[in-house]
């Protein structure tokens, strides 16, 4: 059974709770990640969620969502979520915006409530083999393109990935120059595995 971290305000763990149950219309707070991927020429790939996921379902968004386990550290949950959604194998994770929050309400009333610090992927490998349970389609975009569109409104997109490029699009133009943020920075739970040091660049 798969397991998600539930955490209180100041982002410790309180708790573990199966996944599968986690999303209703009173989901407590829990712990996630939302990885952006990119490539050597600044293009972010971009993914439509499966028409079968419990929430959001059919709608675009980043590269991959997902939930740490318990005890896993988040640059291991990420590279396996990566694997499993979009056969995607290795790359260099950078840490971004440790502390990003968000609460989401879909029409039907369930909810999204989660600590996700946000992170980039760096790759370069062959081309991704999406699992059709998970994502229904894919396409790489020039970030500045993407960012602008989202921003105008111009590009239909999660709520959370709406908010996140609100502060991406902060750090400057070029996301292969982008300075990782401290893994220190981190919610007290995000921290397993991690000594309180710089994430490696992705440049």
């Amino acid at each position: 059974m798969e397991n998600v971290v539930l955490l209180d305000d100041a982002g410790n763990r309180i708790g573990v709770h199966p996944k599968y149950e986690v999303h209703t219309r009173e989901t407590p707070l829990h712990l996630a990640f939302s990885s952006y991927v990119f490539d050597s020429d600044a293009r972010v790939l971009v993914t439509q969620r499966a028409y079968e996921k419990v929430t959001w379902p059919g709608t675009w968004t980043n590269s991959c969502c997902g939930h740490p386990g318990p005890d896993e550290p988040m640059d291991e949950a990420i590279l396996r979520r990566l694997a499993t959604e979009l056969g995607i194998a290795g790359g260099t994770v950078q840490l971004l915006l440790p502390a990003f929050r968000y609460r989401a309400v879909m029409d039907n009333g369930l909810v999204e409530n989660e600590i996700c610090p946000v992170y980039a992927v760096r790759y370069d490998g062959p081309a991704p083999t999406p699992d059709p349970g998970e994502v229904a389609d894919f396409e790489w975009v020039a970030w500045n393109d993407f960012a602008r569109e989202v921003l105008a409104g111009e590009r239909p997109i999660s709520p959370w990935c709406r908010d996140q490029i609100e502060q991406l699009d902060r750090l400057g133009p070029n996301p292969l120059a982008w300075s990782a943020a401290p893994e220190s920075s981190l919610p007290p739970a995000a921290r397993t595995g991690l000594e309180p040091a710089s994430a490696p660049s992705v440049r």
